[in-house]
């Protein structure tokens, strides 16, 4: 699937950027599958196994049934592979898809930015069942936020 090129950064209140990349069990995932349904909770991380992005995508993991009441899917996306993936989902105890963008091109379509200039960006955002970011919250070390955060901006979106 051909990625569209962005030209400058993602703001709220733009259409997400489509995109289709493989999960934890070789599924292909897209954007457009929840369109016209689901809320959708997108959050990069740096690396499979490493301490922070452990303690975030479990902390998901506690807050994925909350999640899913207010109407919204998770998906988690970093830079490893489909392999690593499984072993990491299994390891946090998730469900919900961890997908594999290799080489970081979606990373780079929504505009997530390298931590010292060298560390995958740690960013989380909250897209409308109607494909509009609703918010954009980025932290390398407050892991906790990226899901309160996410979770606060869903409780202001219908729910239907």
């Amino acid at each position: 699937m051909q990625k569209p090129e962005r030209k400058g950064k993602l703001k709220v209140g733009e259409m997400a950027p489509d995109f289709e990349l493989l999960a934890q069990e070789g599924r292909k995932v897209s954007l457009h599958e929840f369109a016209g349904s689901k809320n959708v909770v997108l959050f990069f991380y740096p690396k499979d196994f490493t301490r922070g992005c452990t303690f975030e995508t479990k902390y998901f993991g506690e807050s994925y049934d909350e999640i899913r009441k207010l109407n919204a899917e998770v998906l988690g996306i970093s830079n490893d592979s489909v392999e690593s993936h499984t072993q990491f989902a299994a390891k946090c105890g998730v469900s919900f898809p961890m997908l594999a963008d290799d080489g970081g091109k979606v990373r780079e379509l929504y505009s997530v930015e390298k931590a010292l200039g060298f560390i995958p960006g740690r960013t989380t955002f909250v897209i409308d069942k109607h494909g509009i970011v609703r918010n954009i919250f980025s932290s390398q070390t407050d892991m906790k936020a990226h899901v309160t955060e996410a979770m606060a901006v869903l409780k202001t979106l219908p729910n239907d």
